[in-house]
């Protein structure tokens, strides 16, 4: 049988339900998340099952959308702007549908940079009388790194502004200095643009790097990535019947 949705509850017994404190419950109806509650004589606030469901739906949408959004869309339904919080919605899909790609182009250009360190090693190993192939420690200028690469200077600024490159400066100048660490991103960056990769693309590729440590590491931040990004997508599969399901409860409960 269906629940009443005028029985009363009290806060504690929404709260059990999701191990939070009754004060929790509360400050969510303050907040605009669950609709207001009616009082007693005695001023206790009556709870019912449109608040629990109510609840329900707003802690699906956090796990979805995060608290903020969440919030947003539940305020947007107790106003009766519902166009608002379907935008708020499409706005989270919109935003996951853009990671996903983000995640496809970086796993692309990793991919790119496999191939090509791949091919690079075993030419120089076919080469016997090849010299081994060397950093030099020292720092270099960006004039340095830009006739080392073929490039100009202004390309190397261009990349820094984009997040790719971070040189630190030259107390004494305040000019560019690249150490091993950025050389190495800057030659990872010329190889993916050679390969047609956008800037913020191989930024997001350095960056990981940079933080995992090698590409190796990178596989699996990226393969946790994925994981991460089909935990949203369930998620949100299951705030939107959620939310779907509270429409219908607040629809039912309006007067005609």
């Amino acid at each position: 049988m269906p629940s009443d949705p005028r029985k009363r509850l009290r806060p504690a017994d929404l709260a059990r339900e999701h191990g939070l404190s009754a004060q929790a419950v509360r400050n969510y109806e303050q907040d605009g998340f669950l609709p207001r509650a009616a009082r007693t004589a005695n001023g206790y606030r009556i709870y019912t099952e449109l608040h629990a469901a109510a609840l329900r739906t707003f802690l699906a949408l956090v796990r979805a959308h995060g608290h903020a959004t969440a919030g947003v869309i539940m305020n947007a339904v107790h106003d009766g702007r519902i166009d608002l919080a379907l935008t708020a919605v499409d706005q989270g899909h919109g935003q996951l549908l853009r990671d996903r790609e983000t995640l496809a182009s970086v796993r692309g250009a990793v991919d790119h940079l496999t191939t090509a360190t791949a091919t690079a090693a075993a030419t120089t190993a076919a080469a016997e009388d090849a010299p081994l192939p060397h950093h030099d420690p020292c720092p270099l200028s960006i004039g340095e790194l830009a006739h080392r690469l073929r490039l100009t200077p202004a390309t190397l600024r261009t990349w820094e502004a984009a997040g790719i490159l971070h040189p630190a400066r030259d107390p004494a100048t305040g000019h560019r200095v690249f150490h091993p660490g950025d050389v190495r991103d800057a030659e990872l960056a010329h190889l993916l643009r050679r390969g047609g990769y956008r800037l913020e693309s191989i930024a997001t590729v350095v960056r990981q790097i940079r933080t995992a440590g090698g590409t190796g590491a990178l596989a699996a931040a990226l393969a946790d990535w994925q994981e991460r990004l089909t935990g949203r997508g369930l998620a949100m599969l299951g705030a939107a019947a959620r939310l779907d399901s509270y429409l219908a409860a607040v629809a039912a409960e309006a007067p005609r």
